[in-house]
């Protein structure tokens, strides 16, 4: 399915009924990513995931944006499923987006799930780190960018143990625009820092991380779930940076509860 949002085209998928939950992936994957979530969720909400622009099946534009154009596009596509609220599940980048949005549109969100992010912006370092990454990944392609990335994405134990879960994620980064790539790295970079937001987000809000995460460690987490009033914690044995895919059932019971919680609150 598609949504035309300012002249760009994104992909999505849609399944089952309830209260909605709208999944942005990390990056540089795509919203297949979510795929262990939408299939089990969808039994009692309804779940979208959305290609981000430069991504996926969704148009990769050559113009420069920011998280914030993110956060429109993820507007837009509520706007166009007739949902006033919803609840966000941001993983890394989809985090930071999540993070945009709650600033623009607060008012839009039923509930937040913040997995493996960091409210901080980037330091001198980090900055200087994804600039590299943009010239391997202008200079040499994705697959440069897959070689560098999948060990600060994946967990040892999912390294060392799960082959097919490695080669569905090097896949997906092959499979990213170079243009998608780029883009999002000068937006990441480019990022305000969003720590002293937190107090003000008001909406129930899920902080997860992998244990094994050294990308947003349990540190960044902690700094989230300190500062966001009534916010909880939960870390995921034997999982990494994309705590989703490398223990997708404890991830999916976090959030199922979580939205169960958000549910029978609201009735």
């Amino acid at each position: 399915m598609f949504c035309d949002t300012k002249g760009i085209r994104l992909a999505y998928d849609e399944q089952g009924t309830g209260l909605p939950l709208v999944f942005l992936h990390a990056f540089p994957l795509n919203r297949s990513m979510w795929t262990p979530q939408t299939t089990a969720l969808s039994r009692q909400f309804r779940t979208i995931a959305v290609d981000l622009r430069g991504h996926g099946e969704s148009d990769a534009p050559l113009w420069a944006f920011s998280l914030e154009d993110y956060a429109d596009d993820v507007c837009a596509l509520l706007d166009h499923l007739a949902i006033p609220q919803a609840v966000l599940v941001g993983l890394s980048m989809g985090g930071y987006v999540g993070f945009a949005f709650s600033r623009k549109y607060g008012n839009r969100l039923k509930g937040l799930v913040l997995a493996d992010t960091r409210a901080q912006a980037d330091s001198p370092e980090g900055r200087t780190g994804r600039f590299n990454l943009a010239q391997t990944a202008y200079g040499k392609g994705a697959d440069a960018v897959a070689d560098i990335m999948l060990p600060k994405l994946l967990g040892a134990t999912s390294l060392q143990q799960k082959p097919e879960l490695v080669d569905y994620v090097r896949r997906t980064i092959r499979d990213t625009p170079v243009s998608g790539i780029l883009v999002d790295l000068m937006a990441m970079a480019n990022r305000p820092d969003s720590v002293a937001h937190l107090r003000a987000l008001t909406c129930p809000t899920l902080v997860v991380v992998g244990q094994e995460d050294h990308t947003t460690p349990l540190a960044d987490a902690q700094v989230m779930a300190t500062e966001i009033p009534g916010a909880r914690l939960a870390v995921i044995p034997a999982a990494g940076h994309l705590s989703n895919l490398e223990q997708p059932e404890v991830f999916n019971d976090l959030v199922r509860n979580f939205v169960e919680e958000l549910r029978a609150a609201g009735d």
